[in-house]
């Protein structure tokens, strides 16, 4: 694989992650047909800002460099809570939020992996 490739690869699928997620987030929150969609599922109204801004504040940890790791944790959590809210309304197809929380998952292994990378060389 060409070197550049490689090192350019994951932050690039940690910045299209994190800006994707970000904007997504920002539509569900002023999102008419959501807001309609969780009443019609019986939900309190506080749901949708409570779960869209939880999930525009880890998406923009997730993008700074020094919060990553934390960002990436609230993201799964966020992503575990919205399939399981989705799940429990008899929609399944969460696939999407399946794919992001891999993501998520590859960006973290590589986030640790520097970091250990980077330990070795102090020594």
């Amino acid at each position: 694989m060409n070197a550049r490739l490689a090192k350019c690869s994951i932050p690039l699928l940690r910045w299209t992650l994190g800006l994707v997620v970000l904007l997504e987030s920002f539509a569900f929150v002023f999102s008419n047909s959501a807001a309609h969609f969780l009443a019609k599922a019986g939900l309190p109204s506080w749901i949708r800002p409570a779960l869209g801004s939880a999930e525009i504040v880890a998406a923009v940890l997730f993008l700074v460099p020094f919060t990553t790791v934390i960002g990436s944790y609230l993201l799964l959590v966020v992503f575990g809570f919205a399939a399981l809210v989705h799940l429990s309304h008899g929609q399944y197809e969460v696939g999407g939020l399946v794919v992001y929380a891999a993501a998520v998952l590859v960006c973290m292994a590589h986030v640790e992996n520097k970091t250990q990378e980077g330990g070795h060389e102090r020594l």
